[in-house]
């Protein structure tokens, strides 16, 4: 997988892979997910200015927290 188009948010550290079809997140720990699980788990509670999630994950798969 190449990581070119990759960017890594300076406030939690995921790196966010741009791939044809949609966005690939990667969490620290666990398998790998979306801009929309990424919102749900992390960004909707920081809130923090340079957080490179700000839109409420659009494009929401409907996946569900556990």
């Amino acid at each position: 997988m190449s990581e070119a188009g990759a960017q890594v948010c300076p406030i939690c550290g995921v790196k966010i892979l741009k791939l044809i079809g949609g966005d690939r997140v990667l969490f620290s720990s666990g398998p790998p997910g979306t801009r929309s699980l990424l919102w749900a788990k992390v960004c909707q509670y920081t809130q923090k200015p340079g957080c490179i999630n700000q839109n409420g994950g659009s494009g929401s798969t409907g996946q569900r927290l556990p």
